[in-house]
């Protein structure tokens, strides 16, 4: 049985690497984005290029889109020369973008009027596992069609289908705000010892393996350690996600106060302009609250 021939729009930080693991694996791929340098680099992998992304439909079994922000994702599949003008029955979208979870489902009902299914799958895990394939991936969506869908996803990451469309949207809503809160204490607890006079590397070598223990942990802190915040997720994208979650939480009236308050240091640094910095960079904003850094 031949693999199915896939497009790719969005191949910028976290796109690019998923699509090259794509092409690895050997997946015929095809590609858009709107940024020309970004298209050149896949192309150079052994995608080819596309004009648009009703382009991208017409040669593809399954699309893959990997986009910003919700307009972004609208604009893809409805707008001029998008996703639904190009799109045949028994095609699948695969949504990797962190979207608000009613935008996809309302999505799905359109290209549904085509016969196309849909999957909302966002990830988590950043561009460094997006590089090496190790993504979460958080599904939404029929199960047949997950089903088939199953071994692309594999090779970007692990997949777990946690409900009907939207519910990888929400699952991911789930997330951000975890890590944001997580993230966020362990700027605020390091520097609490080192304000006490402790190394925070010592501290943090003595606690990694303890219940205080988390991915957080043992990916952001030596970031603080060593003011790295290249962006493996950028602030001003979280920012965007902990948008959803704190609209979506409002919609469900449920009271989100830790994540609201790290919303607030996040739009502080924001309005500082660390709008690229990676989302380790909450460190900062403790930083400059204690007169004190975690550089060693």
């Amino acid at each position: 049985m031949s693999k199915p021939k896939i497009g790719f729009i969005g191949v910028g930080i976290m796109g690019f690497p998923m699509a090259k693991n794509l092409l690895k694996a050997g997946y015929s791929l095809i590609a858009f984005d709107l940024n020309q340098k970004a298209l050149n680099e896949i192309t150079q992998e052994g995608a080819k290029q596309a004009e648009s992304c009703a382009q991208v439909t017409t040669h593809s079994d399954v699309i893959i889109a990997m986009l910003p922000n919700s307009p972004d994702v609208q604009q893809a599949v409805l707008g001029e020369k998008g996703i639904l003008e190009g799109a045949s029955e028994g095609q699948i979208l695969i949504d990797m973008s962190s979207i608000a979870p009613l935008v996809s489902q309302s999505l799905g009902k359109e290209l549904a009027k085509k016969g196309v299914d849909m999957l909302d799958a966002p990830v988590s895990g950043g561009q460094e596992k997006a590089q090496s394939g190790t993504l979460a991936i958080m599904v939404g969506g029929k199960e047949e069609i997950f089903n088939y869908c199953k071994p692309i996803l594999e090779v970007m990451g692990k997949p777990v289908l946690v409900g009907p469309l939207g519910a990888g949207g929400i699952t991911k809503l789930v997330n951000q705000s975890i890590v944001a809160v997580n993230i966020a204490v362990v700027a605020e607890a390091l520097l609490l010892g080192k304000k006490a006079g402790i190394d925070p590397e010592k501290i943090f070598e003595a606690i990694k393996g303890g219940l205080a223990g988390s991915q957080c942990l043992t990916d952001k802190a030596p970031r603080m350690f060593k003011g790295n915040y290249e962006p493996g997720f950028r602030i001003k994208l979280h920012v965007k996600d902990l948008t959803n979650v704190l609209q979506t939480s409002q919609a469900l009236h449920t009271a989100m106060p830790l994540t609201a308050q790290v919303m607030e240091m996040m739009q502080v640094l924001v309005a500082e302009g660390h709008t690229e910095v990676d989302h380790a960079g909450l460190a900062l904003f403790y930083e400059k609250m204690n007169g004190i850094s975690l550089l060693q």
